[in-house]
């Protein structure tokens, strides 16, 4: 069996491993570690027997609830008593198994559980293969806003076992690949043109085509994020890791509106077509690239439209954008296809004409 690692050159280099079957890896990134805690979500409990075969690590399995609902700071806390109870050392690890969520919330337990511990994310979810695992961002919720309160941690490394996309919903499929897309979008056309070419086999889990998108949209993110971890370097038209926010800024405000039950990538889909609609009423990009969002977010069968949203409320919560710098909105832009730039405050106006123009097309 052959995998397909990716590197990852930030401050502690790392991999990210694509593969059928790469979850049998994890005992050989375990070495020196002598307990494991693997944080989960009930519904993964099944995998447990399966990842932890080979280990030789006392394991403490935490069940977190499912989705969004984990990523809060109660169910951050019954984390930190678990492993206090299992007394856990900083030369213990974690594993986080699980979607976008779980990963997440692993993370950030990693990250603050004695200032850091070894972090493993062996994510089961498209999404969380393609964009929350990868990358180091780490947190949880708050009332106010998602991700508000976090850590940028890097994993020791991140396996990505295509064989956890069997049993994966459709719908699932379909929001991760609005990730894939997004990749397409900001950085690598290609993306674009191999989903373009058969949307159905690039939908089908365990296709070909599907794991080389995952491939070209982990390579996209890990080259985004050696060059610029902290979101530091948006500068002068230099846009660095801001650039994998395209479609985040009105996608987190619905997910806010919505009581985080609309999928993330749902909400990103309809972020990124808005999005298009700003930079064409900026100049920046032609109606035919709007066009093309929404046609092929539409052919992954993702929405384009948010028609029951209020825009008052949606333009506040966009005002807690962590891209934010006091009161100035900065929105991931389009400057032609693959070439993001970040704008800010293009006027109160304009965004609401955007809004109502995406919801009208």
């Amino acid at each position: 069996m052959t995998w397909e690692p990716i590197d990852v050159a930030t401050e502690q280099p790392y991999q990210v491993v694509v593969g059928r079957g790469a979850s049998k890896l994890l005992p050989e990134f375990l070495d020196g570690v002598e307990r494991v805690a693997v944080i989960h979500p009930p519904a993964l409990a099944s995998l447990l027997p399966v990842i932890t075969a080979g280990m030789d690590q006392q394991v403490t399995a935490i069940r977190v609830p499912e989705a969004e609902a984990g990523k809060t700071a109660e169910v951050l806390g019954g984390c930190w008593e678990a492993l206090a109870e299992a007394g856990f050392t900083r030369s213990d690890a974690i594993v986080g198994l699980g979607g976008g969520a779980t990963t997440d919330l692993a993370g950030f337990v990693a990250a603050t559980w004695l200032r850091g511990v070894r972090y493993l994310a062996l994510p089961t979810s498209l999404l969380a293969m393609v964009d929350a695992a990868v990358g180091g961002k780490t947190g949880i919720n708050l009332g106010a806003g998602k991700n508000l309160v976090g850590a940028f941690y890097e994993p020791f490394t991140v396996l990505c076992d295509l064989d956890f996309l069997q049993t994966l919903p459709d719908g699932e499929l379909r929001s991760g690949m609005a990730e894939v897309l997004k990749c397409g979008f900001i950085a690598d056309p290609a993306i674009l043109a191999e989903f373009e070419a058969d949307p159905a086999d690039a939908l089908a889990a365990g296709s070909e085509r599907q794991a080389g998108l995952i491939r070209r949209a982990v390579t996209v993110k890990a080259r985004v994020v050696s060059a610029d971890l902290r979101e530091r370097t948006s500068e002068a038209g230099n846009v660095g890791r801001e650039a994998l926010n395209y479609g985040h800024t009105l996608g987190h405000a619905i997910e806010r509106q919505e009581h985080f039950l609309l999928r993330h990538g749902q909400a990103v889909a309809v972020g990124m077509v808005f999005a298009a609609e700003v930079a064409r009423r900026l100049d920046l990009i032609d109606p035919e690239l709007v066009r093309r969002h929404r046609d092929v977010l539409e052919r992954a069968g993702l929405p384009t439209r948010y028609v029951d949203g209020e825009w008052p409320s949606l333009r506040d919560t966009m005002s807690l954008d962590k891209k934010a710098r006091g009161s100035r909105l900065r929105l991931v832009l389009l400057e032609s296809l693959g070439v993001p730039t970040v704008v800010t405050d293009p006027g109160e106006e304009l965004l609401a004409d955007a809004f109502t123009g995406m919801n009208e097309a």
